[in-house]
């Protein structure tokens, strides 16, 4: 399932406009890739971080995956409750799951980024 109200990078995050703060995660295709989620690693608040830059890592039974930025901006939040219980990106990566809120630096934080038809093309592809 993936929601229509969110939009989508290539790299498998997932960004939800909220006011002048976007909330940014990743896929439910993503955490199925990656396995079992058992560390993350995540930037701190105040960070600015640049689209496509790396902003932190994910730690699976599988794999060490980096996060991508899918926007410019700076980071006024990260998910604490992640420290401690990464698993819960498992179980519900686009609710409890989130990884950081950022304020993005320009008017429209979605340009570039993919709607949900287009992210699901990728994935089936």
């Amino acid at each position: 399932m993936i929601p229509e109200d969110l939009y989508y990078s290539e790299e498998h995050e997932w960004v939800r406009v909220e006011g002048d703060v976007t909330i940014v995660g990743i896929t439910d295709f993503a955490q199925e890739q990656l396995g079992d989620i058992v560390y993350v690693d995540l930037p701190s608040v105040g960070d600015r971080v640049e689209s496509g830059s790396v902003v932190g890592e994910l730690e699976s039974t599988k794999s060490v995956s980096d996060i991508f930025s899918p926007l410019s901006g700076e980071i006024v939040a990260v998910n604490e409750a992640l420290d401690g219980a990464s698993e819960v990106i498992n179980s519900d990566p686009y609710g409890e799951g989130w990884l950081v809120k950022i304020r993005p630096a320009s008017e429209d934080p979605t340009e570039g980024l993919l709607s949900s038809a287009e992210y699901s093309a990728l994935v089936s592809a």
